[in-house]
């Protein structure tokens, strides 16, 4: 089944082609087919993932995936949540798209640090929402969260993964995001989660997989 993916980005388009494969699906990333990204104007990653689903949907004319996530850190009451991905005001640079990326990533992991200066409760949560839909006006959209607990790091560790990763530590696993191969990671993130509990309803109410 072709499903467009909501997200202009490559990494995570890859990661959940993988972390969604079992239901036989094949992402389509709306880049592709020219679309805009959505407005994300909301307090919540579910409603920022549904809203996006829904632009997808509607301009593609099909089934869309969207996924809002960040992370939320216990010491600054959530935040970045919702603004992960733009926590830190930065002038970016000229270059593609993915050079920006990285610059963005570098700024806001600066400023995260900057504000768990001496702070000791380390806590945080990599939160992923993915939502599905069959069309723009599908009454019920498929919903899965998943939370990823972990600590943040005094300085950046590791060199794979995008984002936060450099800084979020799980002690369970007793290695930086960022250390973790492809595949530890697509076991154990807050995307695997999520895609695990999707699996499910795709399974159970559009019948795929």
């Amino acid at each position: 089944m072709r499903v467009v993916l909501a997200s202009h980005n490559a990494k995570k388009l890859a990661e959940l082609q993988a972390l969604l494969a079992p239901a036989g699906m094949t992402l389509v990333a709306q880049t592709t087919l020219g679309l805009d990204e959505a407005d994300e104007p909301y307090a919540t990653f579910i409603e920022n993932a549904l809203t996006k689903a829904r632009h997808a949907a509607r301009h593609a004319g099909g089934a869309a995936i969207a996924d809002d996530s960040g992370l939320c850190v216990a010491a600054l009451d959530g935040a970045p949540g919702v603004n992960s991905a733009h926590y830190a005001s930065v002038a970016l640079e000229p270059g593609d798209r993915e050079a920006r990326r990285r610059q963005q990533d570098a700024a806001n992991n600066a400023l995260l640090l900057e504000r768990l200066r001496g702070v000791t409760d380390r806590r945080a949560w990599f939160v992923g929402t993915l939502v599905a839909v069959r069309d723009a006006l599908d009454p019920q959209p498929l919903v899965a969260v998943g939370r990823w607990p972990g600590e943040i790091l005094a300085s950046p560790r590791g060199d794979a993964g995008f984002g936060y990763d450099p800084l979020m530590y799980v002690p369970a696993l007793g290695a930086s995001v960022a250390e973790l191969d492809a595949a530890t990671k697509n076991a154990h993130s807050h995307r695997a989660r999520a895609a695990a509990l999707l699996l499910g309803q795709l399974r159970e109410v559009w019948g795929l997989g």
